[in-house]
């Protein structure tokens, strides 16, 4: 997949294209429905475009109203290259961006830049300065510059009957309900970011576990014990390795003050992954994160995790 990161690194000769708008934060099914819309549309050889932002525009214009995102940037991009999208253009959301009136941001990146022949969006998108940019605003405009506007309607989810957003996402993993939440994206809850060292308790108990930095990626479940997949994307090809995932603070020795998320790589000794940028998949709560009576208990108790974790992943 091609990544711009500004109108002007488009080539003159790019188009046409089918270009999907949005904030895309999860690239759940709502917005996979979108891209596939664009895919059919663009089967006769346009490019499917998305256009995105590095960040939620809500963190610029209302910074006390905006949530933390279910992805980041990295992820949003590897998650739409696998959606089908032959180009990203991914801008940057800044002052200067929020500033310009919304026929202008039409005109630069639809018609000028990507020669859009269609443009999706959601029945809700809102763009260009003071949110004043709509679906009616592009039907209007591309009647006059030649493109096709499509409203895609919400997906919503048969088992709950309610629309799939990354808010009820980001609800379902806030109560360690990761099962929901990879039903809603299509795939398992996951962040993304570099290995580094920690304190080393898990080793000297006989787990080491992988530590992700603190600045990861990804939207961190409630604390507790999860199975799951580490996946190491770093080198030629991407190894997947089956793992009992903690999150939360370590209370029985309560000398962690920040939420970490550590995963224990099971059956695997000498794994040396520092450095390494990997993946942490959650694929279902194991337990609640609990403060044990001295270090016998906690022994016992991750012994179970880890069987119990090898026995989902199976």
């Amino acid at each position: 997949m091609i990544v711009f990161r500004d109108p002007s690194e488009v080539p003159a000769d790019f188009g046409p294209s089918v270009v999907a708008i949005g904030k895309f934060d999860g690239v759940h099914a709502g917005h996979r429905a979108v891209i596939d819309r664009a895919r059919i549309d663009a089967s006769d050889g346009a490019r499917v475009v998305a256009v995105t932002f590095d960040r939620n525009p809500l963190s610029i214009l209302r910074p006390e109203k905006c949530p933390p995102d279910v992805i980041g940037p990295h992820q949003k991009l590897e998650l739409l290259e696998r959606a089908g999208v032959d180009a990203t253009l991914l801008l940057t959301f800044d002052e200067e961006l929020a500033a310009i009136p919304a026929d202008e941001f039409v005109l630069a990146v639809l018609v000028e830049a990507l020669q859009a022949r269609t443009v999706l969006v959601g029945r809700d998108f809102r763009f260009g300065a003071g949110g004043a940019g709509g679906p009616d605003l592009l039907v209007r405009m591309g009647a006059e510059h030649g493109f096709r506007v499509d409203v895609v309607d919400d997906v919503r989810a048969v088992h709950a009957d309610r629309r799939v957003s990354s808010t009820w996402i980001r609800e379902a993993l806030s109560v360690g309900d990761v099962a929901t939440a990879a039903r809603l994206l299509g795939r398992a809850p996951s962040v993304w970011g570099e290995v580094v060292h920690g304190l080393k308790r898990g080793r000297e108990l006989g787990y080491p576990t992988a530590n992700l930095s603190p600045d990861l990626e990804g939207f961190v479940p409630a604390d507790g014990v999860y199975a799951g997949w580490l996946v190491d994307v770093d080198g030629a090809r991407r190894i997947s390795y089956p793992a009992a995932i903690s999150v939360g603070t370590n209370p029985t020795f309560d000398d962690v003050h920040a939420r970490q998320v550590e995963a224990y790589v099971i059956d695997e000794t000498g794994l040396d992954l520092y450095g390494h940028h990997v993946e942490v998949r959650f694929v279902e709560r194991v337990r609640e994160m609990t403060a044990f009576d001295g270090i016998d208990a906690l022994l016992v108790q991750m012994a179970d995790d880890v069987e119990r974790a090898r026995a989902i992943l199976r």
